[in-house]
């Protein structure tokens, strides 16, 4: 049946149960003209007549009469499919895949995430952990997550979560035969940990600013890793200084398991962004999440 065919069954279903082409096509928000051709263009692709007219008024033959009675379940049927669909729309559903790195997912992305499931259980959620700066396009994820000078200029960055800075810090047994530094140039004489980022292999570079002085260190060190947690590990067993995010060991600081330095060459800056391309149409769960994660600091 041709896609016509539809709307032609139901301008004559709207006559027959309206007993007039006047109210049928009030109903259907019509002309009274559009309804009728409709109508006789279904009865002469059938070859057979479905409503006897004259000009006071109109009646079902017995064709009519039959498809009428056969239709009309079929017609409600589609109408009451129709209203359920519609109804998703007040729940939402479909998957959203996100992909960041550990950190970001357990400090911005699982507070909210915990939340947003629950309210809306028709939404899946895949996160993917990745330390490196996936191309979320070529990798089909709805968005990423890092911090905003990662972000490239051609997406849609949106942020949620407040500015980060960056500690310096070594365990007391690290520091009991050592100076404390008092400037990044005395990095020199310590031994660092050395993060290896997985986009492009490169070790981390330490940056450090103070009075509008800026100085980029590069460490050497017993141990290079690409994972935090193992990061955090190796300062707390002493193996050497380690650069990582303010938040992430400021439990050991405050418990005395690891001693902060440095606390004043290391400034804020802009902290971590959702980003996806402007060009994609995203679903409504997706617009969801954007607005449960914006920060609202």
């Amino acid at each position: 049946m041709r896609h016509g065919d539809f709307s032609e069954l139901a301008a004559f279903i709207a006559v027959a149960e309206a007993g007039s082409f006047t109210r049928a096509s009030a109903k259907l928000g019509l002309s009274q003209s559009a309804v009728s051709y409709s109508v006789r263009m279904l009865e002469q692709r059938l070859g057979v007549r479905l409503i006897s007219r004259t000009t006071r008024s109109l009646s079902l033959t017995d064709a009519g009469e039959r498809m009428l009675r056969n239709l009309r379940p079929a017609f409600e049927h589609i109408e009451s499919e129709i209203a359920a669909v519609t109804s998703l729309r007040d729940k939402p559903a479909g998957t959203i895949r996100i992909t960041t790195f550990r950190y970001a997912a357990m400090s911005v992305l699982w507070p909210v995430m915990t939340t947003f499931l629950t309210e809306y259980p028709d939404i899946e959620m895949e996160v993917i952990l990745d330390e490196g700066l996936t191309d979320i396009v070529a990798g089909r994820f709805d968005a990423g997550i890092r911090i905003g000078e990662q972000v490239q200029k051609d997406m849609v960055a949106v942020r949620i979560g407040p500015d980060l800075r960056m500690a310096v810090v070594g365990s007391p047994s690290y520091f009991q035969n050592r100076t404390i530094p008092m400037t990044p140039r005395d990095l020199g004489d310590h031994r660092g940990i050395s993060y290896r980022q997985t986009t492009g292999g490169g070790l981390y570079a330490w940056e450090f600013e103070r009075d509008s002085e800026e100085l980029v260190v590069r460490m050497n060190g017993p141990l290079i890793i690409n994972d935090s947690l193992m990061l955090e590990a190796a300062a707390l067993d002493g193996l050497g200084l380690a650069y990582t995010f303010e938040s992430q060991v400021s439990q050991y600081v405050a418990d005395g398991r690891l001693i902060r330095v440095l606390d004043d060459w290391c400034q804020p800056f802009p902290g971590y962004h959702l980003y996806y391309p402007s060009r994609r149409q995203h679903t409504a769960a997706f617009a969801l999440l954007v607005e449960a994660l914006r920060f609202k600091g």
